[in-house]
């Protein structure tokens, strides 16, 4: 992949930098890290780095989160710069409530049994302690409400360690339209009195995967700001799951903050798609409200999508609608390996961003909004 037809990303760190090295690497693809600028390396390592969206392991196979944890997974996480991430999926239908309770008691099961890297994130204080100890701060949450039976149930799942929650999937579900339905009927009541309980705990509200009146709906709504924890911008790519520029200002105008992703075909609609496409809905969204509510959310884990088991891969393109446009590949050249923030970064630093302002993308933005959501 990406003119290393014959390498699993998955294993091109196991080595350190002499197998790094080895290989060729194309313009924007370097992985061992003198290949790296030592600005790029000190701006890493001194920020708060938070992916808002991502998931511990792109692998659904019931078991995924039983598995010992490789010694090459440990190094690849060490070497990410990854400080604190959101680690949410999609769960919908009549049993997402115990679906939920798996997923939420699976995974706080797998931080706990790997707690020399990984430690679980409720407050904000906890992620600067992540950082300082020099793990990976994890924020439990998901990629869907239809878990929530009524407004109580927030304050249950909060309880149990759930920060953020996206109000729908790309679905119509009780609470709100997601992004390819057919019809966007807004934010029900019943979405309305989640919303409501959503503020009084302090939990954030998403609306990443929701239609556009939905959208529009969530941030008036909300007496909090809210995310597109991992939307792009319309403006670039006019496909159903990014956002409007109307959106982004409403956002931005309540304080909300946008996390910029990878996937490939929200990205870009056509070839090449490489990380200085994805710059491009970055520089849009400063250009548009300004530095201070843009940030990561990258929809993968450490290697991407395009790395996934096969099988699992040809499965989950099936499972979208066609207005999703899979291409070939899911991942964006360049954002597909886990240094890939070191990339981004160099391409920050090409586009003359400050040091200041490249830190409040890595994840100072999304810092500041969830003091302002959780409190403390």
């Amino acid at each position: 992949m990406n003119n290393f037809p014959h390498v699993n990303r998955r294993h091109m760190l196991a080595g350190g930098a002499a197998a790094a090295a080895a290989v060729a690497l194309t313009p924007g693809m370097a992985f061992a890290a003198e290949a790296y600028s030592a600005r790029a390396r000190q701006l890493i390592d001194r920020s708060l780095v938070i992916d808002m969206l991502a998931v511990l392991r792109m692998d659904f196979a019931p078991d995924v989160h039983a598995r010992p944890m490789t010694p090459t997974e440990i190094a690849d996480w060490r070497a990410s710069g990854i400080n604190v991430l959101h680690n949410a999926i999609g769960i919908g239908g009549r049993d997402a409530r115990t679906e939920t309770l798996e997923f939420i008691a699976a995974w706080s099961g797998f931080v706990g049994r790997n707690a020399g890297l990984f430690s679980l994130i409720g407050t904000v204080a906890d992620m600067d302690r992540a950082k300082a100890e020099k793990k990976i701060g994890v924020i439990i949450g998901l990629q869907n409400s239809e878990h929530f039976r009524d407004a109580d149930d927030v304050k249950v799942f909060h309880r149990l360690g759930q920060r953020c929650s996206q109000l729908t999937y790309n679905s119509q579900n009780m609470l709100a339209s997601g992004s390819t339905e057919r019809v966007d009927g807004g934010v029900t009541d019943f979405g309305v009195s989640i919303i409501k309980a959503m503020n009084e705990v302090g939990m954030l509200v998403d609306v990443s995967h929701s239609g556009d009146r939905t959208t529009l709906d969530a941030i008036a709504i909300s007496e909090k700001p809210i995310a597109f924890t991992h939307s792009n911008c319309r403006a670039l790519t006019n496909h159903p799951r990014t956002k409007t520029d109307e959106a982004i200002k409403a956002l931005a105008a309540r304080g909300g903050v946008m996390g910029i992703t990878g996937v490939r075909n929200f990205v870009k609609a056509d070839e090449p798609t490489d990380i200085s496409h994805m710059v491009n809905h970055i520089d849009h969204v400063v250009q548009l409200v300004g530095i201070d509510h843009v940030g990561i959310g990258s929809d993968a884990d450490l290697y991407g999508y395009d790395d996934m088991p096969a099988d699992q891969y040809k499965a989950l393109k099936a499972g979208y609608k066609s207005s999703y446009a899979f291409r070939d590949k899911i991942d964006t050249d360049g954002y597909d390996h886990p240094r890939k923030n070191y990339n981004l970064v160099e391409e920050l630093i090409r586009r003359k961003y400050s040091d200041a302002d490249i830190q409040k993308v890595l994840g100072g933005n999304f810092r500041r909004l969830l003091t302002t959501v959780w409190g403390g």
